[in-house]
């Protein structure tokens, strides 16, 4: 009975909850002369017919949208360890400066007279990109990681263009890379060409010694890598390239393991992006918003894209560097994502790197925990994140619909590619130990479970398992 009224109450479309007239709010009367529609809009412009939605009261609509919420698995709800992708928890005092009016009332068409506070964000989160990367100059234009790739890699191709280098046609990807490090070498007009690993998990310094060429325009690594390994031979790795003429991007993903205890510049790093949403604030996942805010040096500085914030005497503005690649978005990025990274990192100051002390603490910790019991392929100090796998003859996927039933949202599985059965776990700073401990235990007691019951997970969850090949292949994007 309990299960019935359940589905009765949360498992009905909001429609058929509804009734013809009802509403949740009425209208004060008219305090003016009343005017027909006709008189104020042309016909082209109205409707010729109601619009097909629910009429339901307030209270209907309120429980609808709070039951769905509860569907959904969150950072605010439960542990979130999705490797590669810092799903951390986000202070909300960076949300509230991004809700202070004076900022979120801003235009993106005002004056830039009126807009000096705004503008001040922007030129100084820039300085801070800058210190923490090392790297000369800085954009924030991009709207997302991919995006800041894209562009890095356009101003490579735009730089070689202006210098009358024709013959640079390939990029080179390390086998550990994101998906989108090929897909945006392509997107740019170059070919993507995979370097292979050596036994740590890091690029085969040999093989890229031997690819690497006159036609070649960059190296895009990502630092640690995938595998939550750091690019041990990254100094002679950036050496090979500059010989050639070429340049080392960085994809700034994984800044997490990196902020103040390791600059790209060091590393030779040419350009890089960072992830503004999910190294510093905002929270990451769902689409957006986000920033790719790219760093690079003073080579590639002029071919940043427009605009980029500035400073003459006291007064702000925004300028277009002299051989810019154009513009990669409207207006000048998302403002607020860029004002909770400034606020983000004006909290922690020279602490930074604490988080990634605690980042790289806390995955270390997981894998200390886990490698008795679960094989753990890179099983040397880690970053940020780790890659282990199942114990012999049980997959991952179990392993993840198993989590579910304890309480925890997978980790990241079957990437890395390089891995098989691959389980990659980012556990963020911010968990605690008695976190982190719990999580462990499930998943050792996951490794004990019976298969069948394995099958049968998750039994918890608002869905049972899905036929995900089916789902893919037969979409069905309407209930």
């Amino acid at each position: 009975m309990l299960r019935e009224n359940k589905e009765r109450t949360e498992g009905t479309l909001i429609r058929d909850r509804g009734r013809p007239g009802r509403r949740g709010f009425t209208l004060p009367k008219l305090d003016v002369p009343e005017t027909k529609v006709g008189d104020i809009l042309p016909a082209s412009q109205r409707r010729t017919e109601k619009p097909d939605l629910p009429e339901v009261d307030e209270p209907t609509v309120v429980r609808h949208y709070t039951n769905l919420s509860r569907r959904n698995w969150g950072i605010d709800t439960n542990f979130y360890p999705l490797g590669s992708c810092t799903m951390k928890h986000n202070p909300r005092v960076n949300e509230a400066a991004a809700q202070v009016p004076g900022f979120a009332g801003l235009h993106p068409m005002q004056p830039q007279a009126q807009s000096q506070g705004a503008l001040r964000v922007m030129y100084e989160l820039q300085g801070f990109l800058s210190e923490v990367s090392g790297l000369a100059a800085v954009s924030l234009a991009p709207l997302a990681g991919a995006q800041g790739e894209l562009t890095s890699i356009l101003m490579v191709k735009r730089y070689f263009e202006d210098v009358g280098d024709t013959g640079r046609t390939t990029v080179l990807v390390p086998e550990t890379a994101h998906g989108t490090n090929p897909a945006t070498a392509s997107m740019a007009g170059f070919e993507a060409e995979e370097i292979g690993l050596d036994e740590h998990g890091c690029v085969d310094v040999d093989e890229l010694r031997e690819k690497v060429d006159g036609t070649t325009a960059a190296l895009m690594i990502t630092n640690p890598n995938t595998g939550g390994v750091y690019e041990r031979n990254i100094h002679e790795i950036s050496e090979i390239l500059h010989d050639a003429g070429a340049f080392l991007y960085m994809d700034g993903a994984n800044m997490n393991a990196n902020m103040g205890r390791m600059k790209a510049s060091d590393a030779g790093v040419d350009i890089m992006h960072f992830n503004l949403h999910k190294t510093f604030s905002t929270p990451h996942g769902g689409g957006g918003p986000g920033c790719g805010a790219i760093a690079c040096t003073d080579t590639l500085a002029p071919f940043r894209p427009d605009p980029v914030a500035a400073k003459g005497g006291d007064k702000y503005s925004l300028e277009k560097p002299d051989k810019s690649i154009g513009r990669m978005t409207s207006f000048f990025g998302n403002f607020g994502v860029i004002l909770k990274a400034w606020n983000y990192i004006k909290l922690h100051g020279p602490d930074l790197r604490d988080v990634t002390d605690m980042a790289v603490l806390n995955a270390n910790y997981v894998r200390a925990r886990l490698r008795d019991t679960y094989r753990v392929p890179y099983d040397e100090l880690c970053k940020h994140e780790v890659v282990v796998q199942p114990p012999k003859g049980k997959k991952a996927l179990e392993i993840a619909k198993g989590l579910l039933d304890h309480g925890f949202h997978p980790p990241t599985i079957y990437f890395p590619l390089v891995v098989k059965e691959a389980m990659l776990i980012e556990p963020t700073e911010t968990e605690s130990k008695e976190t982190l401990d719990d999580f462990v235990e499930a998943l050792l007691q996951l490794a004990d479970t019976d298969d069948e019951d394995l099958a049968e997970s998750p039994t918890t969850a608002p869905t049972r398992r899905l036929d995900e090949a089916r789902a893919a292949r037969k979409l069905k994007a309407r209930w």
